[in-house]
């Protein structure tokens, strides 16, 4: 078992169903079917420790995180790991190491990819680009357009994974920074419309990559009662996502939410709370001999 002073010296500082609900997984075993495990995070906030005190007290920290990982790894064949933002800000960790930790105990337990969202920027854009020679996994956001700032070309639109015989397209929105984060700290950055450029990237993803899953890694927030891009307007007015990862609004989803996409067609959105103390985990099951059907079940770890 990897303690927490263990982990921090490794880091280098001191069920639902989605098509085929009628099959029971071990009929499924016998049909050519690929498993894909999914386990994500979002709004961990810096917090490296457990909870202290608290509602809370006891639950999270990113050694007992990794600890889950890494058995999840040695049980399963085809594993994502994957952020949907907030990485920074939240504990002295951040306010003393200005996201080194974070992103070093992150690529300790090799994350596959991130977004970014708004608390990223809370050590000015030159903060986070300073960071990145720490992280070993790709930035991906496609509504950024960081043309005329220091992070010209240290992120990615979309990327593109291979687990097993599927082919997997991951990419990346964040949310409006005007208003969230002072200008001076994400300067000249510009904020593309997230609908849109989610249609646009899905359907190249889908449709001329070919991929068998596309996963969105979303800052917007899961849904809100006024009228504002989130998580839930995404999937009802696009058709090439087939899962959405959340982040922002701290929702705690005791199982993904189905929604109706464009099309009328199913596709998932989760997101697992606040601070590591849930892991996300989402199982999909690609049936391979009937062209587009899954098996989906997703419930989320908590971490103590």
């Amino acid at each position: 078992m990897t303690t927490r002073r263990d982990f921090l010296r490794l880091a280098g500082l001191t069920s639902f169903s989605v098509a085929l609900p009628s099959l029971p997984l071990w009929a499924l075993e016998g049909r050519g079917v690929q498993k894909l495990t999914i386990l994500h995070t979002n709004d961990v906030h810096s917090h490296v420790e457990p909870f202290q005190r608290g509602r809370n007290a006891g639950l999270g920290g990113a050694a007992r995180r990794a600890a889950l990982i890494q058995q999840i790894r040695q049980e399963e064949e085809h594993v994502l790991l994957l952020d949907a933002g907030d990485m920074f800000q939240g504990t002295p960790y951040f306010n003393f190491y200005g996201g080194e930790l974070e992103f070093k105990l992150m690529s300790a337990m090799n994350y596959d990819a991130a977004t970014i969202g708004n608390h990223d920027f809370d050590g000015g854009i030159d903060g986070l680009e300073k960071q990145l020679v720490h992280a070993n996994f790709p930035l991906v956001i496609s509504n950024y357009d960081f043309s005329d700032t220091i992070m010209n070309g240290k992120t990615q639109p979309f990327k593109i994974i291979r687990k097993g015989k599927l082919k997997i397209g991951i990419f990346g929105l964040g949310i409006e920074l005007d208003g969230l984060v002072p200008e001076a700290l994400y300067k000249k950055t510009r904020y593309l419309d997230p609908l849109p450029i989610a249609k646009q990237t899905a359907e190249y993803l889908k449709q001329e990559e070919k991929c068998d899953f596309v996963i969105c890694l979303s800052h917007l927030g899961y849904k809100y009662k006024y009228e504002k891009v989130s998580d839930h307007v995404i999937a009802e007015h696009s058709k090439d996502i087939d899962l959405i990862i959340g982040g922002h609004t701290h929702t705690f989803l005791d199982q993904p939410t189905e929604i109706a996409n464009a099309e009328g067609q199913r596709m998932l959105i989760n997101q697992v709370g606040f601070a590591g103390i849930n892991l996300g985990r989402i199982d999909v099951y690609f049936d391979q001999k009937k062209d587009g059907s899954r098996f989906v079940e997703g419930q989320p770890i908590l971490v103590k």
